[in-house]
C-alpha cells in the first residue's frame, strides 16, 4: 500500500480527535461528581440548569464515541483500507463540539466558546479529508 498525503492527513486528524475526546470523556467518567458540580454551577443561571442529569451522560457518551471511533477507525483504515469508522468518529467529533459550543454560548462563556471554534475547524477539516 502506497502512503499518500491524504492518508497521512486522515490519520493525523483522527489521532488528534482520539486523544482529545478519549481524554475528555474519561476525565468526566473518573471525576464524575466534580464534573457534575462544575456543570451545575456553569449552567445555574440558564434554562439548562434542570437538565444536567441528562446532559452529562449525553456529552460524555458523545465524546467517548468520537474518541474511540476515531482511534479504532485509524486501525481499520490503515489495516483494512476501510475509512467508515474513522469518518463516523470524525462526524461524532463535530457533533460533540457543536454540543459543547452550544453549552458555552448558553452559559455566556464566550471565551470558552471561542476556544472551541479552533477544535471545530480541525474536526470539520478532518471530516472533509475523509470525504475526499
Amino acid at each position: 500500500m502506497e502512503i499518500t498525503t491524504l492518508m497521512v492527513m486522515r490519520v493525523l486528524f483522527s489521532a488528534f480527535m482520539a486523544i482529545l475526546f478519549i481524554q475528555s470523556g474519561l476525565d468526566k467518567v473518573f471525576n464524575w461528581n466534580d464534573e457534575k458540580s462544575f456543570y451545575k454551577k456553569h449552567f445555574s443561571q440558564t434554562f439548562l440548569r434542570g437538565t444536567i442529569d441528562l446532559l452529562m451522560p449525553t456529552i460524555t457518551l458523545a465524546e467517548l464515541a468520537a474518541g474511540f471511533l476515531s482511534a479504532i477507525g485509524i486501525l481499520s483504515y490503515l489495516f483494512m483500507g476501510d475509512k467508515t469508522l474513522a469518518c463516523i468518529g470524525m462526524l461524532m467529533a463535530n457533533i460533540a463540539l457543536l454540543m459543547l459550543f452550544f453549552g458555552q454560548r448558553v452559559a455566556k462563556n464566550y471565551s470558552g466558546a471561542a476556544t472551541l471554534v479552533t477544535y471545530f475547524l480541525v474536526a470539520a477539516a478532518g471530516l472533509y479529508f475523509y470525504w475526499q
